[in-house]
């Protein structure tokens, strides 16, 4: 599968997902779009790992907590390897150390690989830790032969390494795994790379183990200036590793430092992408009082880049799990009212759309009541209406 020339990043995984799925490549959970897609044979894909002189050497490896990687947990953990797998976006800290219960039978290691299982049978590991990774396995949308990576698209894998060199964890030694179907194997453009993006030694596939001889260096660190200051209010652990660099005097002045800090009743979690994203307009004089009058079951999603298509977000939103009754669209306003059954759906579908991106842009997701009234201005969100604005 090659990639179209002049493409993007995200042009590359729009390829990956839509292939993978109308092949009926994919597995379970579907679709795969806006995720690291799990595909039929990745168990197959991830044996080959045993096959690597690093895997028998290595005492510790760190596993993305990805469906596809699965296989390879278990393996680790059948081998009697230290398995530390990354926190969920990272809220509670970097890692967790995966450890089952004294004389786990195989049925119960194999829970332990699954993701119920990491929140089950694992225990923090804190930044005093001594911690000394041999062997990093990540998933990955794309990857070419060269060691090229693309994720999807939300910057975790590239942040987490970057975090590791600053801890001590890694050194540019430490090898780099990724497990993809064949299809994901592609060529990727070197223009595309960027300095924080993270590259891969070996690619393993149901049917061939690449090892890539990449010569890119890996990140070197934290780039502090591509981290935001929202990012640093949400992953507590980045604010502790700052604190350290700034004593042993790097810099560690951030993207956004010289601008005030998001209000604190914001409710957007901004993941740790490293692309510089379009700010929303200035709000009026209104400023952050909440809006009256707006339905408790209406989420506001902002910051759609402009040439953003209905079906995009419709898409995106089923790929989170979150489709709407109705939604509202209002793409001139870069906005879209998203209106549920209940308050309690509405609730939980702002926590899973947390992150979402679209394109290089991180939506701004809340409840539409809890919105600065200047965001609503000119919106149907207070009572939707077909004949007022187009509900879809």
């Amino acid at each position: 599968m090659e990639a179209r020339a002049g493409v993007s990043k995200q042009d590359i995984r729009e390829q990956i997902w839509d292939y993978m799925e109308s092949q009926n490549l994919a597995d379970f959970p579907r679709p795969v779009h806006h995720r690291i897609p799990n595909f039929k044979g990745s168990y197959l894909a991830c044996q080959s790992i045993k096959d690597l002189d690093i895997f028998a050497r290595t005492q510790e490896v760190k596993v993305d907590p990805d469906k596809p990687l699965e296989g390879v947990r278990l393996l680790a953990l059948q081998s009697k390897k230290t398995l530390l797998v990354p926190t969920p976006r990272l809220r509670t800290g970097l890692f967790n150390r995966i450890t089952p219960p004294p004389g786990a039978t195989k049925d119960v290691l194999r829970k332990c690989a699954t993701s119920q299982g990491v929140r089950n049978y694992s225990a923090p590991v804190g930044l005093d830790s001594r911690v000394l990774v041999d062997l990093v396995v990540v998933g990955s949308v794309a990857v070419s032969e060269k060691g090229w990576r693309i994720g999807k698209g939300e910057g975790y894998a590239d942040l987490e390494y970057a975090m590791m060199v600053s801890m001590g964890a890694v050194s540019q030694g430490t090898p780099v795994v990724t497990i993809v179907h064949d299809c994901q194997v592609v060529d990727i453009p070197e223009a595309l790379l960027e300095d924080h993006d993270l590259t891969v030694d070996y690619i393993l596939t149901p049917t061939r183990v690449i090892a890539t001889g990449c010569e890119r260096p890996k990140p070197a660190g934290i780039i502090w200036s591509k981290i935001s200051c929202e990012m640093m209010r949400r992953i507590p652990i980045l604010r502790s590793l700052r604190s350290r660099e700034k004593q042993a005097g790097k810099d560690v002045t951030l993207q956004d430092e010289h601008q005030p800090l998001p209000e604190p009743h914001s409710q957007h979690t901004a993941p740790p992408s490293t692309v510089r994203r379009p700010r929303d307009p200035p709000q009026r004089e209104s400023g952050p009082m909440q809006a009256e009058g707006v339905p408790s079951d209406t989420v506001y999603v902002g910051n759609l880049p402009r040439d953003t298509r209905v079906s995009e977000l419709k898409r995106a939103l089923r790929g989170r799990g979150a489709a709407p009754l109705r939604l509202t669209w209002q793409g001139p306003q870069h906005r879209a009212f998203l209106h549920y059954q209940d308050p309690a759906a509405a609730q939980q579908a702002v926590s899973c759309l947390q992150g979402l991106h679209l394109g290089a842009n991180t939506l701004r997701v809340a409840l539409a009541r809890q919105q600065p009234a200047s965001d609503l201005v000119g919106s149907c969100a207070r009572e939707p209406h077909p004949d007022h604005c187009p509900a879809i």
